[in-house]
């Protein structure tokens, strides 16, 4: 479940719900109240007053919410997946990147396998990814089945690291 639609279901269960989960997505997106109220243009004043309880969002301010939790998770499209197990992609530290003069969402897929890995893929592109990034295992079958461009991971240094790890597990 996307962000957005988190902010969402919450939103028709009742405003403690909805307090907590803005609270949590806010987090899990690393962003202060402060920094959400810049871009999404709603006051900041009104998002510490929701997120405290001291008010309830009116509608055009929800809409707003979620609108720009979509456009931050790239859930309006024009995202990179990026398909990797768990703690390859909690080492990601930014959801944003700027490359160039683009600033670009990076939406994370997990995998354990590569059958999850092909399906998480699929996904991806199914949700309007623009790109995806994938394990080498993986990126030759993915580009078979994909019609978005397929960037391939070529881990040098952690390579070099696990092999010194495994050299001294030998001795």
């Amino acid at each position: 479940m996307t962000y957005a639609e988190r902010v969402m279901n919450a939103s028709f269960q009742s405003d403690e719900t909805l307090r907590n989960t803005l609270k949590e997505v806010l987090l899990e997106l690393g962003l202060s109240a402060r920094e959400f109220g810049k871009i999404s243009s709603i006051p900041q004043s009104t998002l510490y007053k929701i997120i405290s309880g001291h008010r309830e969002p009116n509608i055009t301010t929800l809409r707003q919410i979620v609108r720009t939790i979509r456009h931050l998770e790239g859930s309006d499209g024009g995202f990179i997946a990026v398909i990797a197990a768990r703690p390859v992609l909690d080492e990601i530290r930014e959801k944003k990147m700027k490359i160039g003069d683009k600033l670009l969402t990076l939406r994370e897929y997990s995998a354990t396998n590569i059958e999850e890995a092909i399906i998480a893929a699929v996904r991806a592109e199914q949700d309007g990814a623009a790109a995806l990034v994938c394990a080498p295992i993986v990126s030759p079958t993915v580009e078979k089945l994909l019609t978005i461009p397929v960037a391939t991971i070529i881990p040098r240094e952690s390579m070099v690291r696990a092999i010194k790890v495994a050299a001294n597990k030998i001795e």
